[in-house]
């Protein structure tokens, strides 16, 4: 067997939906977990500096905060060794096709964890589907806060009485990020339009972004793994029907 037949075979036995899937997977989980720590961090400075006075009022954000930071550190791990895992399936999966190669065959034990890996795949894209929607929430803040200082920015230019914009706010208790006792809580006039002028805003918001990104991109990689893991069980049956085993 020649050089380029041996090239030619083992690139028949990669198992491509599987190999984009795990790219996808750990650039999503890259920038899901990075950017979502820093921008954890930045949240943290902005709430303390501009919208809890009292300590205490910050006390609950920034417990959240550092738990979360650790479970970010988790996913980060899980993750990994769960694309290794799905990518190892695949090449199993697609090896056992390739009937050229005698010494792969369809088990029992093979199909029973390709159904297990689809039975997880499924599981976890149902909660990432979860994160990914609440991954929305402070790109959404952010977003109706930057909405308003442009708001106020019009009105200041526009209108010489500072009553005229004094009233525009945003309420961090609102959306749950401190609890309806802190003070002052909210951030009004030009004081908000001054929190948006500064460079910690826009890295926090282009952090938020970028952390939404990642969860998409990881949801993604779960809907190619769900392909993937499912055609390599439909396979790996129907090698099995055939008396491959």
């Amino acid at each position: 067997m020649g050089c380029y037949d041996c090239c030619i075979r083992c690139l028949g036995a990669v198992p491509y939906p599987s190999l984009v899937a795990t790219l996808l997977c750990y650039a999503g989980m890259a920038l899901f977990c990075g950017c979502g720590h820093e921008a954890l961090t930045n949240t943290a400075v902005l709430v303390e500096t501009y919208f809890a006075r009292n300590v205490q009022d910050f006390a609950i954000m920034a417990s959240f905060i550092k738990y979360f930071q650790y479970v970010i550190y988790g996913l980060a791990s899980f993750f990994f060794l769960f694309g290794i895992l799905l990518l190892a399936e695949g090449f199993y999966a697609t090896s056992a096709v390739k009937q050229t190669f005698g010494e792969f065959r369809s088990t029992h034990c093979g199909r029973c964890l390709s159904l297990t890996f689809i039975v997880v795949t499924y599981i976890l894209a149902f909660i990432w589907l979860i994160v990914f929607a609440l991954s929305a929430i402070p790109v959404y803040f952010l977003f109706n806060m930057e909405q308003t200082c442009h708001t106020v920015n019009i009105l200041a230019e526009t209108t010489p009485s500072i009553n005229q914009h004094g009233w525009i706010c945003m309420d961090a208790r609102q959306f749950g990020l401190l609890p309806w006792n802190a003070m002052p809580g909210k951030a009004c006039g030009m004081t908000l339009a001054s929190i948006c002028k500064t460079s910690e805003f826009y890295v926090t918001y282009d952090l938020y972004i970028a952390t939404f990104a990642g969860a998409g991109i990881t949801l993604l990689a779960l809907f190619l793994y769900m392909v993937a893991t499912t055609y390599n069980y439909a396979v790996l049956r129907f090698l099995g029907r055939k008396g491959v085993r």
